[in-house]
């Protein structure tokens, strides 16, 4: 079974991530709007962590677009990893636009400002946040679908920003209310606690890509099962790894045979157990070692 690259699927991910571009920086125009009408530093942070989505979305869409090149002599696996690697290099971006919250926080505490809810910058805010959740839920269904590690850790970004954009509505809302100007840069400090937090799981999860983490276990349960229906005329198959890159899935074992079967034999029974498998998902890369039956462990996948 060889990686060829799908046109179809790659194409509708490099446009989902075009179009983060582009609703990146109308977000950012929304809550930079938004903040210069009211001059709250919880709307700067809410407009400071847009910053990052934008640079965020070009490097994803960079990062796609990489992934979508077919694999050559120097990377005969394919190019899939470039969104684990985009992934981290997102991360790092919310640690830094969390920085740069907390600073102008304690800004703001140590020469506290004043500031107001306007209608229009209401208004700016929550169409902002409306767009980020509405693209956010697109992100993550899509994301999944494609097996895009890229648009799936920019739809948990938006998440998290969709999130930290309510938070600080209510908390303006309750400052002025309770006319404690001191609750706008707390509010912002929050802010960039939750984006701290967001910034170091998205980091976490694209290292594990990074390391050839295993498939997840329901992958996995169902590559055995498929090898077990499968494989009629083998006797066992054993060490069955599965390594994650990108959208694609590689799995590799032994399948061991009766050692008068002839060669032709043997690859059929591999050619059906492939197609199998690449009928339950065309993205497995699949690499099957053909043993004789004195090399049985008499343990791992029995076949049925």
């Amino acid at each position: 079974m060889r990686g060829e690259t799908r046109n179809a699927p790659m194409d509708a991910t490099q446009k989902i991530a075009l179009g983060s571009i582009v609703v990146g920086v109308a977000v950012l125009a929304l809550k930079s709007v938004a903040y210069l009408l009211t001059g709250s530093v919880a709307l700067y942070s809410d407009a400071a962590e847009s910053v990052v989505n934008v640079a965020a979305a070009i490097g994803a869409f960079v990062a796609v677009r990489v992934s979508a090149t077919p694999p050559d002599r120097n990377h005969p696996y394919g190019h899939h990893k470039a969104e684990y690697v985009s992934a981290v290099v997102e991360g790092a971006l919310i640690i830094v636009a969390a920085g740069a919250i907390l600073n102008e926080a304690w800004g703001a505490f140590q020469n506290p400002r004043t500031f107001e809810l306007t209608p229009a910058g209401l208004a700016a805010s929550l169409a902002a946040s409306g767009v980020n959740a509405g693209w956010c839920l697109l992100l993550l269904r899509r994301g999944r679908a494609l097996r895009s590690p890229a648009l799936v850790a920019d739809g948990k970004h938006l998440l998290s920003d969709v999130v930290s954009s309510v938070g600080v509505l209510v908390g303006i809302a309750a400052a002025l209310f309770f006319r404690q100007p001191w609750l706008d840069p707390a509010i912002a400090c929050v802010v960039a606690v939750n984006v701290l937090w967001s910034g170091a799981q998205l980091v976490r999860s694209s290292v594990g890509g990074l390391m050839d983490e295993a498939a997840h276990d329901d992958t996995v349960a169902l590559i055995k099962a498929v090898i077990a229906a499968n494989a009629e005329g083998a006797i066992e198959a054993h060490d069955l790894r599965t390594r994650q890159a990108g959208r694609l899935t590689f799995v590799d074992f032994h399948l061991v045979v009766s050692g008068d079967m002839s060669v032709t034999e043997a690859h059929d029974i591999c050619d059906r157990v492939e197609r199998a498998l690449h009928a339950e998902d065309a993205d497995i890369i699949v690499t099957i070692h053909v043993e004789p039956d004195s090399k049985a462990k008499h343990a791992g996948i029995v076949v049925l």
